[in-house]
C-alpha cells in the first residue's frame, strides 16, 4: 500500500521513469515517513485544514457574535513562548545537527545514510506539526473577536504553509527544505516574540516599536527564498524542477500579498498623518 502511494506520487510528478518497485526508490523515499502521524494519506491533513477554514470563516464568527471576547492572556503567553522556543530549537538542530551550511550548494537529494535521512525527515515533520499548531493564531483571533485580522492574507498564508509543507515531506523530501525552514523559523522567532510581549498587556506597549519591521523582515525573507530557489533552478540542482518552480511562484504570491499589506497598513497611515 505504501509503495503504491509513493509510486503514484512519483508518476504524478513525472519522476518515476527509472523506478519499477519500492526497492528501486532512493533512500530518501523511506517508507517510514508514510507511517508517521498524518502522513499516510492526505485526508487527515485536508480534514484539519477544512475544519480550520470553516471555523475561522463561518462557524467561529457566528458563535462569537453574541458572546464577549475571550481574554486568553495566559494561554497566549504560553502559546507564543512555546513557538519562540520551538523556532530557535529547530534552527539549532538544522545548523548543528544536520550541518545546514554544507547543504547550500547543489547536491543530490539522496542523503548519505539512513540515519541522517531519518533525522532530516524527522525535523521536517516537526516543522510540519508546527504549521498545524500555528493555525491556532487565527482561532485565537476569532475567540478574541478580532475578526478584522482574519484577512485573506492571514488565512491563505497559514493554509498554504500546511498544504505546501505536507506535500513536500510526502512527495519530494530533500535537504534543500532545510534552508526554507530555517529562514522561516528565524522570522517566526521574532514574530512570536512580538506576540508574547503584546500578550503581557499595555505596560509593555513601549517595547513593541518594532512591529512594522516584522513585515519588512517577512518580505526580505521571501525575496531571499526566491533567490535561493532560483539558484537551484539555474544551476540544475537535483531538487525536482517542478517543485522548485512551484515554490518560486508560491513564495512570490506571499511577497506580493505582504507588500500590499504593508502599503495598506503603514504607508496609508503616514499619508493620513
Amino acid at each position: 500500500m505504501a509503495s503504491d502511494i509513493v509510486l503514484e506520487a512519483l508518476d504524478v510528478l513525472d519522476f518515476n521513469s527509472n523506478y519499477t518497485s519500492i526497492k528501486d526508490l532512493p533512500q530518501n523515499w523511506s517508507v517510514t515517513v508514510d507511517e508517521w502521524p498524518l502522513m499516510s494519506q492526505p485526508w487527515s491533513m485536508l480534514a484539519i485544514t477544512a475544519v480550520y477554514l470553516v471555523f475561522v470563516l463561518q462557524l467561529g464568527p457566528r458563535v462569537m457574535a453574541c458572546r464577549s471576547p475571550f481574554k486568553l492572556r495566559t494561554l497566549l503567553m504560553l502559546y507564543n513562548g512555546v513557538l519562540v522556543v520551538f523556532s530557535l530549537w529547530w534552527i539549532l538542530k538544522a545548523i548543528f545537527e544536520l550541518r545546514l551550511s554544507s547543504k547550500l550548494s547543489c547536491q543530490s537529494r539522496n542523503v548519505a545514510n539512513d540515519q541522517e535521512n531519518y533525522r532530516m525527515n524527522s525535523l521536517v515533520w516537526y516543522y510540519l506539526m508546527s504549521k498545524f499548531v500555528e493555525l491556532l493564531d487565527t482561532v485565537f483571533f476569532v475567540l478574541r473577536k478580532k475578526q478584522t485580522q482574519v484577512s485573506f492574507l492571514h488565512v491563505y498564508h497559514h493554509t498554504n504553509m500546511v498544504i505546501f509543507t505536507w506535500a513536500f515531506l510526502k512527495y519530494v523530501r530533500g535537504d534543500q527544505i532545510l534552508m526554507i525552514g530555517c529562514v522561516n523559523s528565524a522570522v517566526h522567532a521574532v514574530m512570536y516574540s512580538y506576540y508574547f510581549l503584546a500578550a503581557l498587556g499595555p505596560k509593555f506597549q513601549r517595547l513593541l516599536w518594532f512591529k512594522p519591521y516584522i513585515t519588512w523582515i517577512q518580505m526580505v525573507q521571501f525575496v531571499f527564498l526566491i533567490c535561493y530557489l532560483g539558484q537551484l533552478l539555474v544551476f540544475g540542482c537535483d531538487t525536482p524542477r517542478r517543485f522548485t518552480q512551484f515554490a518560486v511562484v508560491n513564495t512570490l504570491s506571499f511577497l506580493i500579498l505582504f507588500v500590499n499589506f504593508y502599503h495598506k497598513t503603514y504607508n496609508r497611515k503616514k499619508l493620513k498623518q
